[in-house]
């Protein structure tokens, strides 16, 4: 099993390493604690390495020394679980930046505070630009929020990675209260109605213009009513009802036993009560295109797990 909080980075002649990567909303971060981060890593011989979420990671770490690790930094894992909101990029906005139209930092901070590691269908980011120079790449993200001279523009669906896919403009023109209040419509409409599935694949599967007219009607009527659900549901709310005999997308039907060959996405279409088991072994990325596409042998390799004890603790629970 994983060391709580961390992700393995390699296996090498049989020895693994793992990266921690500590929480800081919008990036930012104080000199005392910068200096703790670098103490950290000197102490237990990682590397700090800035990603793409503004964030700093430790790589290079041992299983056993994670716990301390964690207690000396005195902070907490950026990601909770794999479908949840994992970050809120932000740029400097109208605060730091003279390119600035908007008060970026106000706002992405009052998103991180409400959204940070909240559970989701799938995996889901936020960006936060304070302008149309984009620099928090609102155009590849879930939500994207951008700045203009009158407000905020909001935008869906966007993705970058092996599927990427420019989001779709929502609606223009803002204020900072609307804006709160149409990403929660967003994200109830998301949660109630989508399946394993980025928001972007969500909006491509029952159309924009239908998801535009229904987020919208919700928005203006300043109510947050669910709307009817558009895939079968369990009574837990999203998950999909799976058919005896029934097809998913790929050739795995309900009543058949999942093996090494089969298809991750098509496993937890059909049997999504193998959701935790998959947690339970540290394979979280189940809604990430690239991984839900890998068969059980191949996820098994990269995670460094025993592809046959997976497989045991997947047919118990089906």
């Amino acid at each position: 099993m994983l060391p709580k909080g961390a992700n393995l980075q390699k296996i090498h002649n049989g020895n693994r390493t793992y990266a921690i990567t500590p929480h800081l909303p919008g990036g930012f971060i104080k000199p005392d604690a910068m200096r703790k981060y670098a103490d950290v890593a000197e102490k237990y011989h990682g590397v700090m390495k800035l990603t793409s979420a503004q964030r700093i990671m430790i790589t290079g770490l041992k299983a056993e020394d994670i716990d301390q690790i964690w207690e000396e930094l005195g902070m907490q894992p950026a990601m909770g679980f794999a479908n949840c909101v994992r970050s809120v990029k932000i740029c400097p906005g109208s605060v730091f930046c003279k390119r600035g139209k908007q008060d970026s930092i106000k706002l992405g901070m009052e998103l991180d505070k409400l959204y940070h590691k909240k559970e989701m269908p799938s995996r889901m980011k936020f960006s936060v630009a304070g302008c149309q120079n984009s620099c928090s790449e609102v155009h590849v993200r879930d939500i994207g929020v951008m700045g203009t001279d009158i407000g905020w523009d909001i935008y869906v669906g966007g993705t970058a990675g092996s599927h990427p896919r420019l989001a779709d403009l929502l609606i223009e023109g803002l204020d900072y209260d609307e804006v709160l209040r149409i990403v929660g419509v967003i994200i109830q409409y998301y949660q109630k109605n989508a399946d394993i599935e980025r928001i972007g694949q969500f909006i491509d599967r029952v159309g924009f213009k239908k998801f535009r007219a229904d987020v919208l009607a919700q928005f203006y009527q300043g109510v947050s009513e669910t709307t009817k659900p558009l895939v079968p549901q369990s009574e837990e709310g999203r998950e999909i009802i799976p058919v005896a005999g029934g097809l998913t997308e790929g050739t795995l039907v309900f009543g058949d036993k999942i093996t090494v060959d089969s298809v991750i996405s098509d496993i937890i279409r059909v049997y999504p009560q193998t959701i935790p088991i998959f947690r339970s072994f540290g394979m979280g990325c189940l809604g990430c295109p690239s991984a839900t596409g890998e068969a059980l042998s191949k996820a098994a390799e990269i995670h460094g797990l025993d592809v046959n004890e997976i497989v045991a603790g997947l047919n118990k629970v089906i």
